[in-house]
Order: C-alpha cells, then sequence, then structure tokens
C-alpha cells in the first residue's frame, strides 16, 4: 500500500465530512486507505460518516485519548509505506497528496513532507517553522517578528515554486515515510495535545532525515474548531506541552527558564489589559478573554 491517512477526529462538525470530501477527489495513484479514529465526539460530526465514505476505516475511542494517542492508533491500524497525519479541519486542494508523495519517493533521504496552508480566503497560513529555542519564544511572546522575523520564517517571501528543507512541519498535515517512523517511533504520548509534531520533526532531524517543504502542493486548513470547544483549557494545554519540550529536548533549566518568560509575557499582557475597556467590541472581548486566559497561565505556571 502507498499511503494511509490519519485524521483524528472530536467533535469538528461538518469540517470532518469537507476533509473526507477533498481526501477522496485527491487520492493518488496506487492503494491507499482513510482512518478515522475519534476521541467520543459528542456532536454530529460522524453521523453518516461511514455511510457516506465506505472505504473509510472508523475506530470510536469510548473516550478522549488526546491527539497523540489517538493518531497512534489510527498508526498501528495503517499498512501504507508513507503516513498522513491530516486534521479534520483541513480540505486538501486537487494534486497535494501526489506532490508530497513524489518528494518522499524521489529522495530517500527525506522523512516527512508538508503542504503549504492556506486561510479559506487562500492567504499565507504558517505551516513551518524554526526549532524552538528559548531566545525564539522571547522573540515570538513579545511580538518582535514584526520587527525581524526570528522565532518564524519569512514565508511571505518564500518562492512558492520551490521546496526547501525546515526545522518543523505544521502538524496539521504532515506526510511521513513508514520507514523514518518506525526508526523514531510514534508520536509522544505525554503530550495531550500541542508540541508533538515540534517533537517527532526534532527525533526525525537528530536521526539524520531532512524534513521538505512543499509549497507546490496546497490544502486549507481551518484551524481550531476543536480548541474554541474549551479555550482556556486548550491554551493551558499548549504552555504545558511547550513546558514538556523545553524539558525534554533541552534540560530541566531550560524548561524553568522558559517558565519564567511565560511568566514575564503574561504579566506584561495583565498590565496592558486595563487598555481594552477603550476599545470598541468585538476586540475589546477578545482582548480581555485572552487576558483571562494569560491570568489562568499565571496561575497554572507553578504545576507545569
Amino acid at each position: 500500500m502507498r499511503l494511509s491517512i490519519v485524521i483524528v477526529n472530536w467533535n469538528t462538525g461538518d469540517l470532518l465530512t469537507r476533509c473526507l470530501e477533498s481526501v477522496h477527489a485527491t487520492l493518488p495513484a496506487g492503494e491507499s486507505e482513510v482512518i478515522v479514529v475519534d476521541n467520543a465526539s459528542s456532536d454530529t460530526s460522524l453521523t453518516g460518516v461511514e455511510e457516506r465514505f465506505p472505504r473509510i476505516r472508523l475506530t470510536r475511542n469510548p473516550r478522549n485519548l488526546g491527539f497523540s494517542r489517538a493518531n497512534n492508533r489510527g498508526i498501528l491500524q495503517s499498512a501504507g509505506a508513507h503516513v498522513m497525519l491530516l486534521n479534520p479541519d483541513t480540505e486538501v486542494l486537487p494534486g497535494a497528496l501526489e506532490r508530497m508523495l513524489e518528494v518522499l519517493e524521489r529522495d530517500e533521504e527525506v522523512g516527512a513532507a508538508g503542504p503549504r496552508l492556506l486561510n479559506r480566503d487562500g492567504s499565507l497560513q504558517p505551516s513551518c517553522f524554526p526549532a524552538p529555542t528559548l531566545a525564539r519564544e522571547v522573540w515570538r511572546l513579545f511580538h518582535l517578528d514584526a520587527i525581524w522575523p526570528r522565532a518564524t520564517y519569512p514565508m511571505q517571501g518564500w518562492d512558492p515554486t520551490v521546496s526547501r528543507d525546515v526545522d518543523v512541519i505544521q502538524g496539521a498535515c504532515v506526510l511521513v515515510r513508514r520507514e523514518a517512523l518506525d526508526q523514531v517511533g510514534l508520536l509522544d504520548e505525554e503530550y495531550f495535545i500541542y508540541s508533538e509534531d515540534y517533537t517527532l520533526c526534532q527525533r526525525l532531524r537528530d536521526a539524520g532525515w531532512r524534513l521538505r517543504w512543499v509549497p507546490q502542493a496546497e490544502v486549507i486548513h481551518v484551524g481550531g474548531q476543536s480548541t474554541q470547544l474549551a479555550p482556556t483549557e486548550m491554551f493551558l494545554h499548549l504552555y504545558r506541552a511547550k513546558v514538556q519540550y523545553f524539558r525534554k529536548h533541552h534540560s530541566r533549566i531550560a524548561a524553568l527558564a522558559y517558565k519564567l518568560i511565560l511568566a514575564a509575557a503574561a504579566a506584561a499582557r495583565l498590565f496592558l489589559a486595563p487598555l481594552a475597556w477603550i476599545e470598541r467590541s468585538p476586540t475589546r472581548s477578545r482582548h480581555l478573554d485572552l487576558a483571562r486566559r494569560y491570568w489562568s497561565l499565571l496561575t497554572a505556571l507553578p504545576g507545569m
């Protein structure tokens, strides 16, 4: 089998159907399979899915196992020479799957490939990143990329017809060579959600595999559908996972330093939060909601 596609679903509504429609419309030549792992969704996202897409294999988890564990369940069921991890809030555009497969099949040193992610309006979305460091996190948290891109790649200036090596491929859509996955192992299940893509890419690079961004392959990514259902909880998951990443791939001291950086960033935002009252809605509500999340982060940091 040439390709296995694993999709983890949790309450994504109609987006899962759109994703599956796009996948089935763009499946490449050669035998392939689509595996959907559902994390105990309580919405109607699975209604009629098996009848409408009889080729998919659906696994229903009895509870929400998290993103990493659910993906691993799908990977262990798969048989493809290449495995794609795909978010259910994506739509694969024509030719994208074939172009990513061609990159892996043409160059045996490439362990994983990712597409050019787009917003629904066709604008560019970040789809790859430099490896996280403490300096880059300071740069990102204090919005210094607007002065000089350091925590992100200057993707707006990249040629969309030229593939290039990158440090991290965004986990919304990543195609991994089975041989590379067998070598470095499955997703790290200590991460419930977030940073599992950073860790997987780090392990691939440490093992000598190259990671390739393929802008000729395009995928629309809506983003945030599941996380919007529990925004504060997911916000805390995001930074808890980043603290874990620094502890695992750098050191305990680096993790402590990162927590201090987060505390400084949260304090700065809370200091400026009263200015939101002079803004108009909905900007005011958005900034006040964000301030509340940073307060939750500040109080949760000691236990991370």
